[in-house]
């Protein structure tokens, strides 16, 4: 039950771009915030007991919503996917200190023996992660301070989704060509 009311919050999440550019002709700004607040919220119970290392960015997320409630401005609605990169950059940087990058522990759940190689390789694939979400993260920035709304919303409803694919989509590509272990 966590996991599909975690699916489903995550992709209403997802939508957030579309909702407010499409919600704002409609609904004041601290509307959708507090939609979002409320969207997170029900995620942070939902998580608690499930994976407890999502709980800080869940808050920090709900932080984010009670200023852009408090501002009840639009542009503050358009720096939640900025903060989003920013909180998985932090994620995934703060696990390059630990002795298993996110990465790993991700692959030990399909491999747990995994081989030295193996570990060399999540580790590279989680420091690739890293670039994206602060080249992705920059765009969001760049994107809700300069750009119109439409593309704001086109870019972090669309592209940067697709663009999260591709690297998916390669790096699954290139795991099956250099990682002999995991055939």
């Amino acid at each position: 039950m966590h996991m599909m009311i975690n699916g489903l919050i995550g992709l209403l999440t997802m939508l957030y771009p579309f909702a407010v550019y499409f919600g704002t002709q409609y609904l004041e700004p601290w509307k959708i915030a507090a939609v979002l607040f409320v969207l997170l919220g029900i995620r942070l119970v939902a998580s608690y007991s499930v994976r407890h290392w999502s709980c800080p960015l869940l808050i920090a997320g709900m932080v984010y919503c009670g200023f852009a409630i408090w501002s009840n401005a639009l542009l503050t609605l358009r720096f939640y996917p900025a903060i989003a990169n920013a909180a998985m950059l932090l994620l995934f940087s703060a696990s390059l200190l630990s002795s298993q990058s996110l990465i790993e522990r991700l692959a030990r759940l399909q491999h747990p023996d995994l081989p030295p190689e193996g570990i060399l390789y999540t580790r590279r694939v989680t420091w690739v992660w890293c670039g994206f979400f602060i080249v992705n993260g920059g765009i969001a920035l760049a994107t809700a301070l300069w750009a119109s709304i439409g593309l704001w919303s086109l870019y972090n409803g669309f592209i940067a989704y697709l663009l999260m694919g591709i690297l998916l989509v390669g790096e699954y590509i290139i795991r099956m060509k250099t990682q002999k272990h995991v055939k």
